[in-house]
């Protein structure tokens, strides 16, 4: 019999807005992110399976639906002359749609069109021409560098001879069986894992003393004018019972890596629900108050997601922690009921 639930969310759909969708190839979509794509999840944007896209041939802003409800993913990838344009006509063509880890910029065009901003978050900035690792503040990072090296493990770029996509899946396999929640793994704001690195991603990996790859972190590239200029931390995976110093030490030597290639930024990704503030914008106060809430929430760090966990890794890196912010008309329980189901975080 098929799933009740899912019978519902497609008669939902079906009832959505019709001509949103615009056909776009991966490759004009990786194109158009080589162009445009200058935030950390724009890369995601193009590559992410089961996303539908609005747009032409010049931009398009992502998005998927749940249970009746549209949620676009981050800023538009387009020409920052036109964001704006793409956001109204978007807002015009769809039914009332979420953003989701949206920017300043895009946040103050959908304020100016009736829309609540709330924080949902930050996302850990480093910008490497300013960023450094010495000091005080850095000492522990600096030790967990150290720390592998001195017990004989090597923290490599992978370029295909250092580990093959068996060890990689076999690597993934068993991270995601020890996650708080192993039968499914989130996304919209993740997209699925793959041990075949996709166009223009790099993959750094700490290798044991007996050759064996135990840990890895995964960088998305940013563009600028069809140049990668920065990465964002998109995977990170590590087998049980590896030490706490291997996601530090990888984290460490990749942002050297590319502040020596002449990158200049480096992104840790979104840590959700961290330091939620007063947005600056007209927001919803219940919403803010309950986004604390649940990052204080013991029962839900220890059962659905490590959102303290998250937060703290990041900072210590002392990085800028750039706001993110989701932007809604509705707000309403069920609308952020279909965020967490699109998210599979219920």
């Amino acid at each position: 019999m098929p799933n009740l639930r899912k019978l519902m969310d497609s008669f939902l759909d079906r009832r959505l807005a019709i001509g949103v969708s615009v056909a776009l190839s991966d490759r004009q979509k990786l194109e158009l992110c080589e162009k445009h794509g200058d935030f950390s999840l724009a890369y995601s944007t193009a590559v992410q399976p089961n996303l539908q896209h609005f747009g032409d041939d010049d931009g398009y802003i992502a998005y998927a639906t749940k249970m009746g409800h549209t949620f676009a993913l981050g800023d538009p990838v387009a020409p920052h002359a036109k964001r704006a344009e793409y956001i109204q006509r978007f807002v015009a063509a769809a039914s009332k749609p979420c953003f989701v880890q949206i920017g300043e910029a895009t946040a103050t065009v959908l304020s100016g069109r009736g829309y609540r901003i709330n924080h949902m978050g930050v996302d850990t900035h480093l910008s490497l021409a300013t960023h450094s690792f010495a000091g005080k503040k850095n000492e522990t990072v600096r030790y967990s560098e150290r720390w592998l090296l001195n017990k004989h493990y090597s923290i490599v770029e992978c370029d295909g001879t250092v580990t093959n996509a068996r060890q990689i899946q076999d690597l993934s396999t068993e991270w995601r069986a020890g996650r708080i929640v192993s039968r499914r793994e989130m996304c919209f704001l993740n997209r699925p894992f793959l041990a075949d690195l996709a166009p223009h991603m790099r993959r750094f990996v700490i290798v044991d003393p007996d050759g064996k790859p135990v840990a890895i972190l995964d960088f998305d590239p940013i563009f600028s004018e069809g140049k990668v200029t920065g990465y964002t931390a998109a995977f990170k995976r590590k087998l049980t019972g590896t030490t706490p110093h291997a996601e530090v030490g990888l984290t460490k030597f990749a942002a050297d890596r590319f502040r020596e290639e002449g990158r200049t930024l480096v992104t840790l990704g979104l840590s959700p629900l961290a330091a939620i503030a007063a947005s600056g914008f007209a927001e919803s106060r219940i919403w803010r108050s309950l986004f604390q809430r649940a990052f204080s929430s013991e029962r839900i760090n220890e059962k659905i997601f490590n959102l303290k966990g998250q937060a703290a890794f990041k900072r210590r890196f002392h990085g800028k922690e750039q706001p993110m912010f989701m932007a809604f008309k509705r707000g309403t329980p069920v609308e952020m009921i279909a965020l967490l189901r699109l998210l599979k975080t219920l």
